[in-house]
């Protein structure tokens, strides 16, 4: 068995990478972006009001002061003119600043009569004008790689970028393997279970930016695999579920290689997920993760998406650890890393849940995180900091 670690930088060595393709902008939310963007103006491109009220000369701004109104400026119509001494201009927000005005009076300070005002407040210390390129100048870059939030696409349009450059999505194909499975909504038989861990995965390589795909339930038979690998001849990441442990059924491993996969490792020293495999078949990749449902979906976290977003072109790290108190004492941990499901209490302190089987779902899916135990980890009491990972 290798550990965690040697088994991420195995897998780190399989990842293709995604080659570039462009998005349109009101498509590119949730894709990575691939390179560096530069904006194509200034935001903003003017010096701007930042309220309504009137465009003046700084010199002219006191209290009980009066000036002529000459015009009026709003968001998208400039005043074409200039502002001179004892003048102002009627301005409303978002509106370009007229030539010879360097600040807004807001109107709440101010007093009109017809074309005068008369400035009525103690003089305001802000000008209430947004600066030409206050918020980026043309040329400010946009890093890659990035996963795009919405407020990253806000920030694009407002560069003027209309199509991004983002890496393409992964093609994911996700094969589960038994003959002791069927699919949600059918009538299993008396020794048949639902198929769970591949909707699970696909939701979860969905959220983080993959293009999965489910094929059909392969059965424990050579023709059955066989056709369920031809059905991924087009996937750039073959994750297999079940099937690749070393009991008469599982085939997954003979089958695979028989096609040409060249096996890369087997069985990791890890606690849930022991017998997982990978290795590069034809032109991709292919991790077996195990069959139990808990231990596919913390593969799936602990290797599955550190692999997706190396991918997508993000450097080749473990899944990012956080640490917690915990909120009970722990018994020591075995010879295995441990994955341990649990949940955090009012306090922010983190509790093992007390059944850490790997067949339970309902388990997986009330915790909040998984407890990291490294191999050999002694004893722990309440309070003492500990390492895991968020779900």
């Amino acid at each position: 068995m290798i550990t965690v670690a040697q088994a991420l930088d195995h897998l780190f060595a399989l990842a293709p990478r995604m080659p570039q393709e462009d998005a349109p902008l009101v498509r590119a939310a949730g894709r990575t972006l691939a390179r560096d963007v530069a904006a194509r103006r200034d935001q903003p491109p003017f010096d701007a009001s930042a309220m309504d009220g009137y465009a003046v000369r700084s010199e002219d701004v006191a209290q009980g002061a009066r000036l002529t109104v000459i015009g009026e400026a709003a968001a998208g119509h400039r005043f074409a003119g200039a502002v001179g001494r004892g003048e102002a201009v009627r301005i409303f927000t978002g509106a370009p600043m007229p030539e010879g005005s360097d600040r807004v009076v807001i109107q709440e300070d101010v007093t009109r009569a017809d074309a005068r005002i008369t400035l009525s407040a103690p003089e305001d210390a802000a000008p209430h004008v947004r600066a030409a390129g206050g918020d980026f100048r043309a040329g400010a870059a946009m890093s890659a790689p990035r996963r795009l939030r919405p407020e990253d696409i806000a920030l694009l349009a407002a560069m003027n970028v209309a199509r991004v450059p983002v890496a393409r999505k992964p093609r994911v194909a996700i094969i589960a393997t038994g003959d002791e499975l069927v699919m949600p909504g059918e009538d299993p038989g008396p020794d048949q279970i639902i198929a769970s861990n591949s909707f699970g995965l696909k939701a979860l390589l969905d959220q983080h930016g993959a293009e999965a795909r489910l094929l059909p339930i392969a059965r424990d038979t050579v023709p059955a695999l066989e056709t369920a690998f031809d059905l991924a001849r087009d996937a750039d990441l073959v994750l297999t579920i079940g099937g690749a442990s070393v009991g008469d059924h599982d085939l997954v491993g003979s089958v695979a290689e028989s096609l040409g996969m060249e096996r890369s490792f087997y069985k990791i020293a890890m606690r849930p997920g022991k017998p997982l495999m990978a290795g590069r078949m034809n032109d991709a990749m292919m991790i077996g993760l195990p069959g139990n449902p808990v231990s596919a979906m913390v593969c799936g976290y602990v290797f599955v998406l550190p692999v997706l977003r190396a991918m997508l072109g993000f450097a080749p790290e473990a899944a990012p650890r956080q640490s917690a108190p915990l909120a009970a004492d722990i018994p020591a941990n075995g010879a295995r890393e441990h994955y341990m499901r649990a949940t955090f209490d009012p306090d922010d302190a983190l509790r093992a849940e007390t059944r850490q089987d790997s067949a339970l779902l309902a388990v997986l899916a009330s915790a909040d995180a998984l407890l990291v135990r490294p191999p050999g980890d002694g004893p722990r009491k309440a309070g003492d900091m500990v390492d895991y990972l968020a779900l």
